[in-house]
């Protein structure tokens, strides 16, 4: 270990657990396990692919796990906003959340952009 910090592994720990406290929310209080699931999944597995990314023995294997890091960001985004707009979730609950979400998003955007993964702007 070379002791650098690593901005995108720490946001997107950090990020899942969030999710871990939104979906304790949502099944003991809300009552709610459909949406709550797939927040769950999507947002943990975020952080797990930038991970395995980290750990890639190629360029190409670091660009395929970002790829899907940012897929799966873009599907937590989602899952917020749907469990925000069927009011699962209040707008204070949302916002932290969402703004933590596209921060992400911008972060893992740039990586596969540099990395030449993205073309688009």
């Amino acid at each position: 270990m070379n002791g650098k910090k690593n901005i995108i592994k720490e946001k997107s720990y950090g990020f899942a657990l969030q999710i871990i406290t939104l979906y304790k929310l949502l099944t003991k209080e809300r009552k709610e396990y459909v949406l709550s699931k797939q927040i769950l999944r999507s947002g943990t597995s975020i952080g797990a692919n930038v991970t395995e990314a980290d750990a890639a023995i190629s360029k190409a294997e670091f660009s395929a796990k970002m790829s899907i890091a940012y897929k799966e960001v873009m599907e937590t985004s989602y899952w917020l906003n749907l469990l925000h707009d069927s009011r699962f979730i209040s707008s204070t609950e949302f916002d932290d959340l969402y703004e933590e979400c596209t921060s992400i998003c911008k972060i893992l955007f740039s990586i596969l952009k540099s990395s030449g993964r993205i073309n688009r702007e």
